[in-house]
């Protein structure tokens, strides 16, 4: 089985670009990239899709994926306060009015 051939975002980037202009038929740029035409078609989608987001000014990537290790972050929080808690009230039972509550 031959390994899975990654193509950088530059070449995607260049190919969809190629066939927005539609200049060359998809069988074309195939032919002339070495891509199969689904794959250029989901590129073409793809730009077609964020081509907005080059024109934002709020937010950047590095801000959106901040965003996301935050929200990430967040829910490990969450998830250590249930589990000191549950261990909190657990040892409590355990040790009666020997036990220090948090």
């Amino acid at each position: 089985m031959s390994k899975r051939k990654n193509y950088s975002p530059d070449f995607k980037a260049k190919v969809a670009l190629e066939a927005i202009r539609e200049e060359m038929t998809l069988a074309e740029l195939s032919k002339k990239y070495g891509v199969h035409p689904n794959m250029i078609s989901t590129w073409k989608r793809a730009a077609i899709a964020n081509v907005a987001s080059a024109f934002e000014r709020g937010k950047s990537d590095a801000a959106r994926i901040s965003e996301a290790e935050i929200e990430k972050l967040h829910s490990k929080i969450g998830q250590l306060v249930v589990e000191r808690d549950f261990l909190a009230s657990a040892s409590h039972q355990l040790l009666g009015t020997r036990g220090k509550k948090w």
